[in-house]
């Protein structure tokens, strides 16, 4: 098991996708579509994952099992931090949808 400060996960660059199709390449899979996810161990690629389609690229001679897992649970973060509306966007929908107490005369 790697300890968490072995690895450092970043979003990819422009500059990272001439690594990330050699990645791909040496894992035998086609090249990631979209912004992804990346994982470093000691400064070189390891692993990525797309926030497209959540596929996972790495180099079969490094072990990167839990590094793998890492970027997928943070990609499923980030999606559902997305697909959440903000507080004020939540506060402003629900304006209007509570009913309000009317006072009775006595």
């Amino acid at each position: 098991m790697l300890p968490a400060n072995t690895y450092d996960i970043r979003h990819a660059t422009v500059a990272d996708e001439q690594a990330l199709r050699e990645l791909a390449e040496l894992d035998g899979q086609r090249p990631l579509s979209g912004p992804a996810l990346i994982g470093e161990i000691d400064g070189r690629l390891a692993a990525a994952v797309s926030l497209e389609d959540g596929r996972t690229i790495a180099d079969p001679f490094e072990f990167t099992v839990q590094l793998s897992q890492v970027l997928r649970i943070r990609a499923a973060a980030i999606q559902a931090h997305s697909r959440t509306p903000s507080l004020p966007k939540r506060l402003r929908a629900s304006i209007g949808t509570v009913p309000v107490a009317r006072a009775t005369e006595a």
